[in-house]
């Protein structure tokens, strides 16, 4: 069991760490979304035994979690912009996939709360606005090195929002951060650390607070949500992650160099199906466990 839950954190650490997908649609896809929001509610409000059980499950998952993370930091930054469009391909194809898988578990749910379908177009309007409203050009991306007060509050708010995002199927922390012009500095300043280079640690060690303060506000209220309005609460995902679709398409635009949205011209089938396998497998494997 200890492996399966190295690899469910590892996949969790490969979505989140570039914008597209979020750790928590892996999560929901691989079928231990409810146990994994359970756990980090019982960790922080739960019994004894509660709190015993929701560690040693989530011990276990962060393991793979920070191997997937530290693996996807060393290499994506040299990666991620030269490969823009392939990579932007292959979480299209990621959420493309996902969406069917998503609407097939909870098909149950869904047919009996088919009212509440109109929450898929205000999960896809709220990705779709946070995108289109976006203040940031890749040439405001800022430096992470030099720390002030203006700059900890703005990553602090960053990492709750971005983690908030990680934990919520559909949209991607990583695309958030993007759009908020600090997705590369920060993969760059972890990195820099990872070498022993500190320079930056002050301003990660702030956004570090903000994923913590994001986790402990958020958690509860998605659990209350799948507890007693969980049709509501899946049809939200779906929008979202097809919201996400649209931020995916518009990500090179936010790159310290920016690139031209992507287009049919530079839409890479291949990294395309190649998300779409990957999917496949993970459900797959979900499955077979």
């Amino acid at each position: 069991m200890y492996i399966i839950q190295f690899i469910r954190g590892f996949c969790m650490a490969l979505a989140d760490s570039v914008p597209g997908v979020s750790g928590g649609t892996i999560a929901f896809l691989l079928g231990f979304y409810d146990q994994f929001i359970s756990s980090i509610d019982d960790l922080i409000r739960g019994s004894l035994e509660q709190k015993k059980n929701a560690l040693i499950f989530l011990i276990k998952l962060g393991i793979g979690w920070a191997c997937g993370m530290v693996l996807a930091i060393l290499i994506l930054t040299s990666v991620f912009e030269a490969h823009i469009y392939a990579i932007s391909s292959m979480f299209i194809g990621f959420i493309l996939f996902a969406i069917p898988i998503v609407v097939k578990e909870e098909k149950d749910v869904l047919q009996s709360h088919a009212k509440a379908a109109f929450f898929v177009l205000i999960g896809a309007a709220v990705v779709c606005a946070i995108t289109y409203f976006n203040p940031v050009s890749g040439g405001n991306s800022m430096s992470l090195e030099h720390f002030n007060v203006q700059l900890g509050i703005y990553v602090f708010i960053a990492g709750a929002i971005a983690i908030s995002a990680m934990v919520l199927p559909g949209i991607s922390g990583s695309t958030l951060l993007l759009i908020m012009g600090i997705y590369l500095p920060v993969i760059t300043a972890i990195k820099d650390i990872l070498h022993f280079d500190f320079a930056a640690f002050p301003t990660v060690f702030m956004f570090g607070c903000g994923i913590l303060a994001g986790i402990f506000s958020v958690v509860k209220i998605i659990r209350r949500a799948l507890e007693r309005f969980r049709a509501q609460t899946i049809y939200l995902i779906v929008g979202l992650m097809l919201g996400s679709i649209y931020a995916v398409i518009k990500g090179p635009e936010t790159l310290d160099v920016p690139q031209q949205a992507m287009t049919f011209g530079t839409f890479n089938i291949l990294f395309f199906a190649v998300g779409g396998v990957i999917i496949l497998g993970l459900q797959l494997l979900k499955d077979k466990n």
